[in-house]
């Protein structure tokens, strides 16, 4: 008995180093209303498997309370879409929007992913 078989799921890892962020930074960006995400190949012969990810929110944002709330939303939705778009090997930076906050969650989950799919067409 076999159950039906799931393609293996890239595993994700947090990106927590100022210079991972700025890596990413120097690779290609994709703008949408709600979020901004920035992607580059890391440049190790033997990149890994996992798929690396980061999540910012400037003062522009608000405060402190506004911009962990924004950054949960990106976690949130990075979670349920970042494992089907995102190329292993790679390292996204999710930088929250003023409208991150105030948009709905099925348009942020639009954003993002039409943001995701851009990008790895590239």
């Amino acid at each position: 008995m076999s159950g039906p078989e799931n393609p293996e799921i890239p595993k994700t890892r947090r990106l927590k180093k100022r210079r991972e962020f700025t890596f990413a930074r120097d690779g290609v960006t994709e703008r949408r209303k709600s979020v901004v995400i920035q992607a580059r190949a890391r440049a190790s012969e033997t990149p890994g498997p996992e798929i690396g990810e980061g999540f910012t929110a400037t003062k522009k944002i608000g405060g402190a309370v506004q911009r962990n709330r924004a950054k949960r939303r990106l976690r949130e939705a990075s979670r349920r879409l970042l494992a089907r778009y995102g190329r292993p090997g790679w390292d996204y930076v999710f930088i929250a929007r003023e409208a991150t906050l105030d948009v709905g969650w099925s348009r942020l989950l639009d954003d993002m992913e039409s943001a995701l799919i851009s990008l790895a067409r590239i």
